[in-house]
């Protein structure tokens, strides 16, 4: 029996120990979380008509949750609302962070890092803007920034928190809301932005990065895009799948998938692609916030349940769109820095170790960075400093060499390594 399977199963019998124990504690806490989200809705609701012009800021405040203002050493947080676009141009609104450093701004504005974050679900609560520990991601690197001055947003994504659907790994989508979230940033006088900005992110937010290194001009060319990073990228999307479709994985990240590329791809098939269960469950977890639709994956796959029938890269119309979202090379004028732990359990090792060897023979400026057991979870917070550390070179101007020349610390012989 997988290990996934008799961690799943001992943590059903946990529960079902527990049940009547938490019933009342569990309910407490949606029931405040519900209200802490009513009191929130207001701020997040986009005036009708919406402007059309992307970057518009709509309306900020300060970053609290019921009275209490989230304190960030070195800068001041406020949360914002902002106008992107779908990615047919129609304009959306999407809610976003933003952190303003107390030192000042210098004469030609502040340098900025747009951050991507990875996959919290699709629940208005799970939004970071509007979850009290929305910046759990950006532990330490967060603080870095703001001595350093520099004025970081953190787009929530539209759809997530806002009228959606959120179109979850959707390259075009993703790459709007970063790009025009910078936008409003320089529409907001308070944050003295700059034209020059960087893109980090983490899983989702990785992909989102990369992306950014290809998309980013077209959407915004008044702005100079000077590199990206990204922490356990979600990148080598075909890998990816093939690795995680029959693991509690695919009960996680499945559901959020599906809701976004059939809205892009209405010709997508579901039945005989997914599970009965899956089709019957995939609304509702994919508006369960990660730690919840993370347990619910635990327990189903320790029971032997899937959320895929086959492979997805078995069907030609899912194998199209998952090849149509997994970023090529970039450029060799696109600094990129990608960081990855060997002991990642969702993005495993395998699919990036191939992105450094392809991309390194395709030219990219691509500096690798390997984190030894370092899991998922902690991959941004453990990269961060590094990241920070690379990023202020790229903002002084002095050009990124690649590193590519440094061993892989995953075997590339056979296929990429399973999750149990």
């Amino acid at each position: 029996m997988k290990a996934g399977r008799v961690i799943g199963i001992l943590l059903l019998a946990a529960l079902v120990t527990g049940a009547v124990f938490g019933v009342a504690s569990v309910m407490g806490q949606r029931t405040k979380a519900q209200d802490l989200q009513t009191s929130l809705d207001p701020f997040y609701t986009p005036p009708s008509p919406l402007p059309t012009d992307p970057g518009t800021v709509i309306r900020v405040e300060s970053l609290s949750f019921d009275d209490s203002t989230l304190v960030v050493e070195g800068g001041t947080a406020y949360r914002m609302l902002y106008v992107s676009a779908r990615p047919d141009g129609t304009p959306a609104a999407s809610g976003a962070m933003v952190f303003v450093p107390d030192v000042p701004a210098p004469a030609g504005g502040r340098n900025v890092v747009a951050w991507a974050h990875g996959t919290v679900g699709m629940g208005d609560a799970c939004a970071p803007s509007r979850n009290p520990n929305g910046t759990e991601d950006m532990a330490g690197w967060l603080e870095q920034m703001m001595s350093l001055g520099w004025v970081v947003v953190a787009t929530d994504y539209v759809g997530l928190g806002t009228p959606g659907p959120e179109l979850y790994l959707v390259a075009q989508a993703e790459v709007n809301d970063v790009v025009n979230s910078v936008r409003a940033l320089r529409n907001w006088g308070e944050a003295d932005a700059g034209t020059t900005y960087a893109v980090f992110g983490h899983s989702q937010g990785g992909h989102t990065s990369l992306w950014a290194g290809h998309l980013a001009e077209q959407v915004a060319p008044e702005l100079d895009l000077i590199a990206v990073a990204a922490a356990a990228p979600a990148a080598e999307l075909p890998e990816i799948v093939g690795a995680q479709w029959d693991t509690a994985v695919g009960w996680v990240i499945g559901p959020e998938a599906t809701i976004a590329w059939s809205a892009t791809n209405p010709d997508l098939p579901i039945e005989g692609v997914i599970t009965g269960a899956g089709i019957d469950n995939t609304e509702r977890l994919a508006d369960e916030c990660i730690a919840p639709a993370a347990l619910e994956g635990l327990l189903r796959d320790g029971l032997g349940g899937q959320y895929y029938t086959i492979d997805p890269m078995d069907s030609p119309l899912w194998a199209n769109v998952v090849r149509e979202q997994t970023p090529d090379p970039l450029r060799a004028d696109v600094p990129v820095m990608v960081a990855q732990g060997t002991t990642d359990e969702i993005v495993l090792a395998s699919p990036n170790a191939d992105l450094q060897r392809t991309w390194c023979d395709a030219g990219s400026n691509l500096t690798m960075l390997w984190m030894g057991e370092i899991g998922h979870l902690a991959a941004a917070k453990t990269a961060g400093p590094q990241v920070v550390t690379w990023l202020s070179e790229r903002f002084a101007g002095t050009p990124a060499k690649p590193a590519c020349d440094g061993p892989i610390p995953v075997d590339l012989s056979g296929p990429p390594l399973q999750a149990d």
